[in-house]
């Protein structure tokens, strides 16, 4: 509903926007695919080719969240336009809108995670196989796919990290009411044990930093708009999944077997949190874009700062009566030189 209320014309909009809202109908997003390095998403090639007053689609899409759902209308999908003549590898992308009862298309299978029938309905593997649609399907244009897809993704990011902090509290509250439960508590009860409390206090303070570090990156994304947050979300996107880990993973030890079966959400719970380190990008590509982004932000200033601090040093030295050569670690007065 985002992508369409900021991306969609005017005539998508009344197409699709009411039925998405009101609950009658949802949507899914096919971009990533089964045979490519798809954590790079320049190497996405369904193909998208201009027909005359249609586009024609072909290509292969998987993990597509919430294509099982029975009430799923239409597939947001994103593909490589072969019509388009760009260098700009970021601009040979583009995004169509395509019903669900298109002919061509193709849903081989719901993919779970760990086993868990996640979304609900699973994730979809899908086929398109000359998948014509009106070229009033396409969003923004040729080429565009790339600009929309960094304007669904970010604020997309956000809420995955919003829903894996919630996971991490409903394992948090497990693992309170395990330790608490005199029944099957060790002697003196679980909540006496140092270890315990540890683990109950560290997953409070991790928890809490992860939260906040999501809650500023939501304030930059309204306040500045998701380009501009780049970096707050991609430190949220990978923090908060290795913070819930350990949360979640703490809870199934205090649980014990108990913790890896059925009779606990935990499994479930940990299933859904592992995941979030590759959907919307891995964690090693957020960490690469993140450290090369801080580098080119700081690197010049950083550089410039240290300088200024050692000339102020020297200055202040000079003034005391001592000199600016270093021996063993500390300063030697200019007497001794």
């Amino acid at each position: 509903m985002e992508f369409l209320e900021k991306y969609g014309t005017e005539a998508q909009k009344q197409q699709w926007l009411v039925p998405l809202l009101e609950g009658r109908i949802r949507s899914a997003f096919l971009m990533t695919e089964p045979d490519i390095a798809s954590s790079d998403a320049r190497n996405i090639r369904c193909d998208i080719r201009r027909d005359g007053d249609d586009y024609v689609l072909n290509g292969s899409k998987w993990w597509s969240s919430g294509a099982g759902d029975p009430t799923c209308e239409l597939y947001i999908v994103m593909g490589q336009t072969t019509n388009t003549s760009s260098e700009n590898p970021y601009g040979r992308h583009s995004v169509v809108l395509v019903l669900t009862n298109t002919p061509g298309i193709t849903v081989h299978r719901m993919l779970s995670v760990y086993g868990y029938d996640d979304a609900p309905y699973g994730h979809g593997h899908i086929t398109l196989k000359n998948v014509r649609v009106p070229a009033s399907s396409i969003v923004l244009g040729e080429g565009r796919g790339f600009e929309i897809i960094q304007g669904r993704l970010g604020p997309g990011r956000i809420h995955h990290a919003m829903r894996t902090i919630g996971a991490a509290e409903s394992a948090l509250e497990w693992m309170i009411a395990r330790v608490n439960d005199e029944k099957k508590a060790f002697r003196p009860s679980h909540s006496a044990h140092g270890t315990f409390q540890e683990w109950i206090a560290k997953s409070r303070i991790e928890i809490d930093a992860a939260r906040m570090t999501v809650l500023n990156a939501a304030v930059k994304i309204d306040q500045e708009g998701a380009k501009a947050a780049l970096r707050e979300i991609a430190m949220a996107q990978v923090l908060v999944p290795h913070m819930a880990l350990q949360v979640i993973d703490r809870a199934v030890q205090a649980f014990g077997a108990a913790g890896v079966c059925q009779d606990t959400p935990l499994p479930g719970l940990w299933a859904s949190a592992r995941i979030i380190r590759i959907v919307d990008g891995p964690d090693e590509v957020h960490l690469q874009q993140l450290g090369r982004r801080e580098s080119q932000r700081m690197g010049e200033a950083v550089q410039e700062k240290l300088r200024w601090q050692s000339a102020e040093t020297d200055r202040l030295l000079s003034l005391s009566g001592f000199g600016a050569a270093v021996f063993s670690g500390g300063y030697i007065p200019k007497a001794n030189l």
